[in-house]
């Protein structure tokens, strides 16, 4: 075997690289063209956000648009390492909801690790908020989007990036022309260094935190505020009303999403959260089979969630 093939680090279906400091993501890498969806009549088209940096995004527009809709902020999942917008899971994933919860949809095309470690994620994101909320060139935005009325939205570890995009949206006191009503966090990818729940005995815990370590060599370990916000000084500084996170009682993430609920309120924060567990399935399994009946749920929950405002 020639060393330059040699492997030196492997994260199971995520990544592998090699000694000459190549690497091969494993997953995540398949791209589908922007365009009409067959099904639903829902438009996308993707943006350049910063051409310095090659920060895009696909926008989502429903059929059905002929007024201001809810805007919908999206972060992937995929360990801050793969996935993209692009990928088949997020565009079909992207397309059913934008066209079942009515919702002009801004799925983020931040920079990934290892040649982006973490925070340059978290960086991306919150350019590509500010994007949409400034001087915003893309008619999209600007004739179909309500800044009065946007929620921010993730899975795993996108579900992360949208709990820190919340917080800075509640905590810099940025002046943003957004009224943010909440936030979606499906599946959160949340950890720390002292186990709860089942945590201990499960098979993946090895895995998470392999992941995080990997995705974030700077970090200054599993108690890292970037991954658990029980060690975060600012969490109370969510700057919405009302969250929205949604569990699977067969994910290792599980209780960290359960535990959420009960950081947010021993921090003083103020708003409304619920948190649901769907039964019998795993992490971010809506992604993988959107036609079962409890990935149809999950989504009308999206829905209700971004739709329900007594406000409007």
């Amino acid at each position: 075997m020639d060393s330059s093939d040699k492997i030196v680090k492997e994260i199971r279906g995520i990544i592998r690289v090699y000694e000459d400091g190549r690497f091969q993501k494993l997953t995540g890498t398949e791209v589908l063209p922007a365009g009409i969806d067959p099904s639903s009549g829902v438009q996308s088209k993707d943006v350049i956000i910063s051409p310095e940096t090659n920060l895009s995004a696909r926008l989502y527009l429903p059929k059905t648009a002929t007024k201001k809709l809810p805007l919908l902020i999206y972060f992937h999942g995929g360990g801050f390492i793969i996935e993209s917008p692009f990928s088949p899971l997020y565009h079909n994933f992207s397309n059913l909801v934008a066209a079942e919860s009515n919702v002009v949809i801004v799925s983020v095309d931040y920079r990934t690790a290892p040649e982006h470690p973490v925070p340059t994620c978290l960086n991306d994101s919150w350019e590509a908020i500010k994007w949409v909320t400034g001087n915003c060139p893309e008619p999209w935005i600007n004739d179909y989007a309500d800044l009065e009325n946007v929620f921010f939205a993730g899975d795993s570890a996108g579900a992360t990036i949208a709990h820190h995009m919340a917080i800075r949206v509640g905590s810099e006191n940025p002046r943003l022309s957004i009224n943010l009503r909440g936030i979606i966090l499906l599946h959160p990818y949340f950890w720390g260094a002292d186990r709860i729940g089942s945590e201990g005995e499960h098979p993946w815990k090895p895995f998470m935190e392999d992941v995080w370590m990997f995705a974030h060599p700077g970090t200054s370990g599993l108690d890292d505020p970037l991954i658990n916000p029980d060690k975060d000084p600012k969490v109370s500084d969510v700057g919405c009303s009302k969250v929205l996170v949604c569990v699977a009682e067969k994910d290792i993430l599980k209780d960290r999403g359960w535990y959420y609920k009960d950081i947010l309120g021993k921090n003083g924060w103020n708003g409304d959260i619920e948190v649901i567990e769907d039964k019998e399935v795993d992490h971010v399994f809506f992604l993988f089979y959107p036609s079962a009946d409890n990935a149809v749920t999950l989504r009308k929950r999206i829905c209700t969630f971004i739709n329900n405002n007594p406000n409007m």
